[in-house]
């Protein structure tokens, strides 16, 4: 399977944000739309970085609640691992597993942000094929035995 069997199912919308929005507001973002990261863009086609839940607690830890106040600019990941429609899964999960990342966003060949995959994402997937995978060797067992 392919990125675009996730994002045929999931859908393109991605949630983004300006680079110069404060990490207050961020945290709104996040909490609002219930998701655990955003991709900060300043024109919402572009990729400038990406923050997550961990990127926040990070800088909480290290500088505390002043980071409330900053932009996301300054606690973003910018160089930011990404895809496109025709990776397959399993080449993804693996560098997410690598790399220890748990978004990535899917862009054109152009380098458009065109959707947003999460590990969450990725696990759903691989599940429903090991569920197909499974139920079609019963089927053949079962078959076999009569």
């Amino acid at each position: 399977m392919r990125i675009s069997d996730i994002i045929r199912n999931k859908g393109k919308v991605v949630v983004t944000v300006p680079p110069d929005t404060d990490v207050r507001s961020l945290l709104t973002v996040l909490a609002e739309n219930r998701i655990g990261a955003v991709v900060v863009s300043s024109d919402g086609s572009t990729i400038n970085g990406i923050v997550s839940e961990r990127d926040i607690v990070r800088a909480l830890a290290a500088r505390g609640a002043a980071i409330l106040s900053e932009p996301v600019s300054a606690i973003m990941t910018s160089e930011v691992q990404t895809c496109v429609l025709g990776t397959h899964i399993d080449e993804l999960a693996a560098a997410m597993t690598e790399g220890r990342f748990r978004h990535v966003p899917v862009i054109t060949d152009e380098g458009r942000l065109d959707g947003l995959v999460s590990i969450g994402d990725v696990v759903k997937i691989r599940i429903t094929e090991l569920e197909v995978e499974r139920d079609s060797l019963s089927s053949y067992i079962r078959a076999a035995a009569t």
